[in-house]
């Protein structure tokens, strides 16, 4: 799966990978993988706690960057019969949630930096001004 982001034909999505290192990407992502997905708890045993908005937060991971990965990962899924309809079905569910929270750490971060956020409501102060 991670091959793909890397391989990306949008160089602005290729910039979001641009300095971290491939195979350690791969390797966390599966690892983190496996442990969501009910495996040993591998990741957390080489890197400690998830923490994934921490980990994150160098990255732009803004709502169009989580539906390229999104559709990367679902490329992914559709390519391998090794998995069972049900289990991609799961898989994307945890992916879709995974990205849009990362979405969210993303928009407070740059809510703290104050930048606004692209999808913010108003403040109700602001929408009767």
């Amino acid at each position: 799966m991670e091959n793909r982001v890397y391989d990306d034909e949008e160089e602005w999505f290729r910039t979001i990978f641009a300095n971290s290192k491939k195979e350690d990407a791969i390797q966390n992502q599966y690892e983190f993988f496996v442990q969501r997905m009910g495996g040993p708890p591998l990741f957390s045993q080489r890197r400690g706690h998830p923490a994934l908005i921490a980990r994150h937060r160098p990255f732009s991971v803004t709502h169009l960057a989580a539906e390229r990965w999104l559709h990367h990962m679902q490329q992914a899924l559709d390519t391998t019969s090794d998995i069972d309809p049900d289990s991609k079905t799961k898989m994307m569910n945890f992916f879709r949630h995974t990205a849009f929270f990362l979405v969210a750490g993303d928009e407070l971060k740059k809510q703290r930096q104050g930048i606004a956020c692209k999808h913010a409501a108003a403040k109700p102060s602001e929408s009767t001004a």
